[in-house]
């Protein structure tokens, strides 16, 4: 069977989302764009009809609403006349110390980046079990190997994210649905650029053509970039809590 090209987007309103579209589009690909802002959205939508010829639709979706991500997956398919693939890209990075009176900082980075994007990966896998074919796409992070120093709510999510994707590989295997699981470094967009240090920073321009070459050929785990960070990414568990702690 040869591999579609439709797609819905999480988070592509901005940053590497807004990219990853551009990427996508170029590559052939039509695409079901979601975020919050969909004002945003309608503009990019309108950009890539113009430039690529490609199909756009736009969904309204904020993740946190677990129902309405159910609902996007079957808006997108209606939309692109089918479904071969979801990518759950939308997340924020709220910052902070443990015990520093922020909790629902935490409790919102949570909910967006590890159960908003389970209900829409649980949601499309529903509907690939179905058809008998799709591809899961997870942008996690390297933070998600170990817990980082200032960042542990944000750490936490993108850790769970990595669990449940290993997970839904194991389970998928031989059912003809792929799962691409991707881990960046740095990348330059508005999620971390009040950072003080953002070793080995790439633009998002660049991240973006690598996410979609690695979704393109349906990779099944990658770092972005594949050096330094895959070297770092295996490091990372193994350093001393007295190293991690001067982070």
């Amino acid at each position: 069977m040869s591999q579609g090209k439709r797609y819905l987007l999480t988070g592509a309103s901005s940053g590497i989302g807004a990219a990853l579209a551009r990427e996508l589009a170029s590559k052939g690909y039509d695409l079901a764009l979601a975020a919050r802002r969909e004002d945003n959205l309608h503009l990019l939508a309108a950009e890539l009809r113009a430039r690529f010829k490609c199909k756009v639709a736009v969904l309204s979706l904020d993740v946190t609403d677990y129902a309405a991500c159910q609902d996007a997956v079957s808006l997108a398919a209606n939309a692109l006349g089918g479904l071969d693939g979801l990518i759950a890209n939308a997340g924020i990075a709220l910052t902070g110390k443990a015990g520093s009176g922020h909790f629902e900082r935490a409790r919102l980075t949570l909910e967006t980046n590890l159960i908003g994007a389970i209900a829409c990966l649980d949601a499309a896998c529903a509907l690939f079990r179905q058809q008998g074919h799709g591809h899961l796409v997870a942008v996690a992070s390297v933070a998600g190997k170990r817990g980082l120093p200032h960042t542990a709510a944000y750490s936490a999510s993108k850790a769970g994210l990595i669990s449940y994707m290993e997970a839904a590989r194991a389970e998928l295997l031989g059912k003809n649905i792929d799962t691409t699981l991707l881990l960046p470094g740095f990348i330059d967009t508005p999620l971390n650029s009040d950072m003080p240090s953002r070793p080995f920073l790439i633009s998002v321009e660049r991240g973006a053509a690598l996410i979609a070459k690695h979704i393109d050929t349906r990779t099944v785990s990658a770092y972005v970039l594949g050096w330094p960070w895959a070297l770092i990414g295996r490091i990372l568990p193994y350093l001393p809590t007295s190293v991690m702690g001067k982070f």
